[in-house]
């Protein structure tokens, strides 16, 4: 069964039987990755020991297809227990390997959760003051925003055209409609990307 949808017997254990799944209510901080609208979404909730910056409990919740669960889970497997920095050294390649491969056209899930780990990263040390809350970071942030028809991030999509940063105000300037279908799936998605952290989003549509 698993050979004909081209997943190895791993890929189908996680999918059927995926770990840490579920939602935490006292996580430290939050991390949503993806679109609905494009079919692929995960969110994150981690735990940290902040005296060793250790991973003491993660778990995903995921909208898509058998891989995108499969490496969710995998990912959160391979990372529990790790510093950040140990965590930091896990590639997608490595979730993809460790689930025994991974069709191509799939790799990008493995891509998505390694991004949606990241994001999470950058929160939590944004919330302790480590990270300035700047335009590389925010740009970081919005690589785990999906353009839901090109199913690319918004900025390799060319959707955000600008981004300026004062105090905990952000602006972005953005390439759709205001009041289009575009325009709202962007706004909630962007919403949740900063979800958790003390900033002021304002964001610019066309006319």
């Amino acid at each position: 069964m698993a050979k004909r949808f081209g997943y190895s017997e791993k890929v189908m254990d996680h999918f059927k039987n995926p770990r840490n799944v579920g939602v935490m209510e006292d996580a430290d901080v939050t991390s949503k990755v993806g679109s609905v609208a494009c079919g692929d979404l995960i969110k994150l909730y981690l735990k940290f020991d902040p005296d060793r910056d250790q991973i003491k409990d993660i778990k995903f919740e995921s909208y898509g297809c058998a891989a995108n669960i499969a490496t969710s889970s995998m990912m959160t497997e391979m990372v529990k227990g790790k510093t950040i920095d140990e965590a930091r050294k896990v590639t997608f390649k490595d979730i993809s390997e460790t689930l025994g491969g991974l069709p191509r056209i799939k790799l990008h899930c493995a891509v998505l959760s390694r991004q949606g780990l990241e994001t999470a990263f950058l929160k939590y040390e944004a919330k302790r003051g480590r990270v300035k809350v700047d335009e590389s970071f925010v740009n970081k942030i919005l690589r785990g925003v999906l353009d839901p028809i090109q199913g690319v991030d918004i900025i390799s999509a060319k959707i955000l055209e600008n981004t300026k940063v004062e105090g905990k105000r952000i602006s972005l300037g953005l390439n759709a409609k205001k009041d289009s279908e575009l325009a709202k799936s962007l706004t909630e998605d962007i919403q949740d990307a900063f979800e958790g952290l003390d900033i002021e989003l304002d964001l610019k549509f066309k006319d």
